[in-house]
């Protein structure tokens, strides 16, 4: 959520009850992970959400390399409504920071700020790796320490596949064939491995969580030192 600047918006539409309506949906976050919106009455996204505010966002991992499925996803469920006028001048501050030229539309009189309150969230990491997020869990996480250096970090291991082969089978994938890194956070990294026509998943954890980028390469070299023993 944290890297992503744009989603699917899915609403319940008015002109067909019961169908889901999809729209492209820039997005900012506040504190607690909320999704904010800039939106015009005239939207028919903004319309459904007038008549019914429940709602969901879909983000997909930037930067996805390869097979789709195997990239990191989650969709954040929710009511949309107007923010109210005490949090407006914050909630302007946070969206035109990341949006600066919506600065121009901002201020037109059908356009408004909203706010999802989040009611649920799942979390796909990719092949294998999926689950459901508590609201308290998703509003209180910090956002990870690697998540702005990790499409530079997945590049430069899935340049290396040979040493992703090595710790693979090294957590007993001795039958993969190909492997390429997904996604990567203080904890560890998701691999997506082949082996002959079947594919899967695989999460390898460091030996002990990452507190900044530059820590990255000497977790990885503990890796390899540990599966060549």
């Amino acid at each position: 959520m944290h890297l992503g600047r744009i989603g699917s918006l899915s609403t319940l539409s008015l002109k067909q009850p019961g169908w889901p309506f999809g729209s492209v949906m820039p997005y900012g976050l506040d504190g607690q992970g909320r999704p904010l919106f800039l939106i015009s009455t005239m939207a028919m996204h903004t319309k459904n959400l007038l008549a019914d505010a429940r709602a969901s966002l879909l983000v997909m991992q930037p930067d996805i390399s390869g097979d789709p499925l195997g990239a990191s996803r989650v969709t954040v469920m929710g009511t949309v409504g107007r923010v109210p006028k005490p949090d407006q001048e914050e909630v302007r501050g946070i969206y035109l920071a990341r949006f600066d030229n919506a600065a121009y539309w901002a201020d037109f009189g059908d356009f408004g700020f909203y706010r999802m309150e989040v009611v649920d969230v799942y979390y796909v990491g990719g092949f294998g790796v999926m689950g459901w997020v508590t609201t308290g869990d998703y509003a209180q996480a910090a956002v990870d320490p690697l998540a702005d250096e990790a499409p530079g970090i997945i590049r430069k291991m899935n340049a290396a596949p040979e040493t992703l082969l090595v710790l693979a089978k090294a957590q007993g994938h001795a039958e993969a064939e190909e492997a390429r890194m997904t996604a990567v956070d203080r904890l560890g990294f998701h691999l997506r491995l082949k082996a002959g026509e079947r594919v899967q998943g695989c999460r390898i954890a460091f030996h002990r969580p990452l507190r900044e980028p530059r820590d990255v390469t000497a977790a990885f070299e503990d890796l390899l030192k540990s599966a060549r023993g």
